[in-house]
């Protein structure tokens, strides 16, 4: 995530409101990318916008020496809680991932759940990608993954989801605006007594950008483009494509 107050909220309860991401079998995947494109010892991984940690963690029982990069302090909370218990040795640092700054350079960086959606416009993109050029290593792999303009028109659309869990009852409402961008909007109630309840509300947008334009800021950062993949396969993605896999190369 992206530096911002409006995850606050959402960080308390968002391992709660993913559950149905299978995180080990993301990290199998990308483990299995990482095998086949860049294999070597001692790999330092950057997981940038790691959120809470669950992939940071997965990533590091692999053997994967990771630093975990989030701009939401929330978000990270949550994530280091998870390191306390787990004794992984995860360093973990607040920062916008578009003004990343690191002590020296990593091997690979991931960034996954749609987190470059969260950034508003592509100027963020080129700079967060010449960010990551900057930081990595000769050879080395960035793999990404997007949400494509098939997921924010049909699949999330103008689609409403109620979590009512023991926690708190959230409403999440997806707006389609037409130009690539979903709103989406989540109203927490979170009660103390089991009586009355608090409402909060947060707000962010995902934009969708054309595979082309994608490809052509990693060019321009400094990557060549390896491979595009449709969702967690080794297939080519098709217009009904949710999600694509990037896997860029630093020249």
């Amino acid at each position: 995530m992206n530096s911002d107050r409006s995850y606050s909220v959402f960080a308390r309860y968002y391992d709660l409101l993913t559950e149905n991401v299978d995180y080990e079998a993301r990290a199998a995947y990308l483990d299995e990318l990482i095998r086949q494109l860049h294999p070597v010892e001692d790999c330092v991984l950057l997981d940038l916008a790691c959120g809470t940690g669950t992939l940071s963690e997965a990533m590091a029982r692999r053997g994967y020496d990771v630093i975990g990069v989030d701009g939401s302090g929330d978000m990270l909370n949550e994530a280091v809680e998870k390191k306390c218990e787990s004794g992984l040795p995860i360093q973990y640092v607040c920062q916008d991932m578009r003004r990343l700054e690191l002590y020296g350079t990593v091997d690979v960086t991931i960034c996954m759940l749609d987190s470059l959606n969260h950034l508003p416009g592509l100027p963020d993109i080129q700079n967060v990608f010449r960010r990551v050029s900057q930081y990595t290593e000769p050879g080395g792999l960035f793999l990404f993954d997007v949400n494509t303009l098939h997921k924010h028109r049909v699949t999330l659309g103008d689609q409403v989801f109620l979590f009512d869990l023991d926690e708190v009852y959230c409403v999440w409402e997806n707006r389609f605006d037409g130009d690539a961008t979903v709103t989406i909007t989540l109203d927490f109630f979170e009660s103390g007594d089991g009586e009355h309840y608090t409402r909060t509300t947060e707000q962010f947008r995902e934009r969708a950008y054309p595979r082309q334009v994608l490809e052509q800021a990693l060019e321009d950062a400094g990557f060549a483009v390896e491979a595009v993949y449709g969702a967690d396969s080794l297939d080519p993605p098709t217009e009904n494509t949710d999600r694509l896999i990037f896997a860029a190369r630093k020249k």
